[in-house]
């Protein structure tokens, strides 16, 4: 589940953590950067259980409201059908979410208001509309409301992603990378599967994993080699007035270009230029593209890289 762009990104604000901090620990900073990507997959944990909680709140307000003095017609026949959600119900008994749950502990026990809160956004939705006014009562309707309210009601929400940072600062820069996660994970869900459906794993494979712990150390104890050959190409740049955030990037893009020769030097140049667009200065991008690319052709220059 966790990609490399959401790696890079934990990596990254490891890295720039380590040299603020001044603590020189590498082991405790690869245990914060593994401690991190875990937080990143519990936020997956998280939006599926969110599903689970939303359903059983509609059904404790129904069931108050049926039991109220003097209920109404529709107090006494509300409309159930999200509460009977059939893809809610086989999540439910979800077996890898319940282990996951339950040897984790999480929990939206102590967030009743954000719970309660979401789901009137939901009621209040076109999305919720459109299901209620849907002549097709199948499981693959009810799987699709699903993946809507996702979509078209809580991705982008700016009261739940408020919620959700405030949650845990290690969901601060992951929310929009997980929820695509999520989205993915509903439409794989099959009836026949029952129980046993399975949830995306933690990494795709041991590599992402290891992928990870090298990149951060590879960009640590080699930081000051690159820093070295980023100040050569610094030409009418000082480094002083340069961002701290470029040059940590410029420093994770050369350990990546170096140290993984399976990975073409395009993609980590794109991918890091693309982050310096979001972490750094508007115009980071050029800069940083500019002084890589003369890194890069230094390396092959002196036969220290020989990929594409």
């Amino acid at each position: 589940m966790i990609n490399r762009i959401l790696i890079r990104i934990k990596v990254l604000q490891i890295v720039y953590a380590y040299y603020q901090n001044g603590a020189n620990d590498l082991k405790v900073a690869e245990n914060e950067l593994l401690f991190s990507l875990q937080k990143s997959y519990d936020l997956y944990h998280y939006i599926l259980l969110l599903i689970l909680d939303l359903t059983n709140l509609q059904n404790r307000i129904l069931d108050n409201r049926k039991h109220k003095y003097r209920p109404t017609e529709e107090d006494k026949n509300p409309n159930m059908r999200m509460v009977n959600n059939r893809f809610a119900a086989q999540l439910s008994k979800n077996e890898a979410l319940n282990k996951y749950v339950s040897e984790s502990k999480i929990s939206w026990s102590n967030d009743r208001d954000f719970v309660k809160n979401v789901l009137d956004l939901i009621l209040a939705s076109e999305v919720y509309a459109e299901y209620l006014a849907n002549p097709d009562d199948s499981y693959a309707t009810d799987r699709e409301f699903w993946r809507a309210v996702l979509k078209r009601v809580i991705c982008g929400d700016e009261m739940i992603v408020d919620y959700l940072e405030d949650k845990s600062i290690y969901w601060n820069d992951d929310i929009e990378i997980v929820e695509t996660f999520v989205l993915k994970t509903i439409k794989r869900f099959e009836e026949k599967e029952g129980s046993k459906q399975e949830l995306l794993p933690m990494f795709k494979d041991q590599d992402d994993r290891t992928f990870a712990v090298r990149l951060f150390r590879e960009a640590i104890l080699h930081g000051a080699e690159y820093r070295e050959r980023i100040d050569r190409h610094m030409k009418n740049w000082e480094t002083e007035r340069i961002a701290n955030m470029d040059l940590i990037i410029m420093q994770l893009a050369i350990a990546e270009i170096v140290t993984f020769p399976s990975i073409p030097i395009s993609v980590s140049l794109n991918e890091y230029i693309d982050t310096a667009k979001y972490y750094s200065t508007p115009k980071s991008g050029i800069f940083i593209n500019g002084i890589l690319d003369s890194v890069v052709g230094e390396l092959k220059k002196e036969k220290v890289l020989f990929k594409d």
